[in-house]
């Protein structure tokens, strides 16, 4: 099976760890690593800020600052540990092609992709891919989904989960792109023992990839092999959420910490 990795340049979780993951079951022939300018970033900004309109984007900024100031030096450190890890149990990745782009949907990509000649690639991009990229591989283009699909599209369904208290539905989904926003066939779910009182969103997110390596990796073989089928999902609520919002983490921490407590009494 051979197989390609996009993501961003900066996630050295993705980068380093999954990669080497990933060519420790497959062969992995090529990353496309996603170098985004300034210009796409405060494009992002813009869309959001349309999207939800200034108020609610002033909750979405409170919790960008929140987090950094709070959250992210934990995590970052939890990140360096979990990332030695992976290295200890899978190695590190050297020689493998590599092309670095601001877009995952430039004309070079799809060249890359030809020349790699992957049954699958994995995404871990921010950017929605276009036909002519996610066609390329034979066996099609899969997505890690950290949210449970359909009820939990677009990239925070795990803090939007933990914040609507739908605690049976944080996961992630492996599903495999199509033309819509997180709305292919999935091809199962998965979950862990997460913490919501101690662990913050952005560690539940990673961590359901984390725990889930060895699953994911039996999945991605028989999807390549053609013995894989989709989940039904017929029926089933679709939600598309946005970013997270201050407002909606103290929430849910409160009723996290509630619900701990409550446990422990119990006990």
């Amino acid at each position: 099976m051979r197989t390609v990795l996009m993501c961003h340049s900066d996630d050295a979780f993705d980068r380093q760890g999954l990669a080497a993951w990933l060519s420790s079951f497959s062969e992995l022939a090529g990353l496309v690593l996603i170098e985004e300018t300034g210009e796409q970033k405060r494009a992002r900004v813009r869309r959001e800020l349309k999207r939800v309109g200034p108020w609610r984007f002033l909750d979405v900024l409170a919790m960008r600052f929140y987090y950094r100031v709070r959250l992210a030096a934990a995590d970052h450190a939890w990140m360096d540990a979990s990332l030695a890890g992976l290295r200890a149990r899978f190695g590190i990745v050297a020689g493998v092609p590599e092309l670095r782009v601001a877009s995952a949907n430039a004309p070079e990509v799809a060249a890359f992709l030809a020349a790699c000649q992957p049954d699958v690639m994995i995404a871990r991009s921010k950017q929605l891919l276009s036909k002519k990229i996610f066609r390329i591989p034979t066996q099609g283009c899969l997505v890690m989904h950290p949210g449970i699909c359909p009820e939990y599209r677009n990239a925070h369904g795990c803090f939007w989960a933990l914040a609507e208290r739908d605690l049976d539905r944080v996961g992630l989904t492996l599903l495999r792109i199509d033309a819509g926003v997180d709305t292919g066939p999935v091809y199962g779910h998965f979950t862990y023992a997460f913490d919501e009182a101690n662990e913050s969103h952005v560690r539940v997110q990673y961590r359901m990839v984390l725990e889930n390596l060895d699953a994911l990796a039996q999945r991605i073989r028989d999807i390549a092999a053609g013995d894989a089928r989709p989940v039904d999902v017929t029926g089933r609520q679709s939600g598309t959420w946005g970013q997270p919002l201050l407002s909606r983490y103290l929430r849910w921490k409160r009723a996290a910490l509630d619900r701990q407590t409550a446990t422990a009494t119990a006990e």
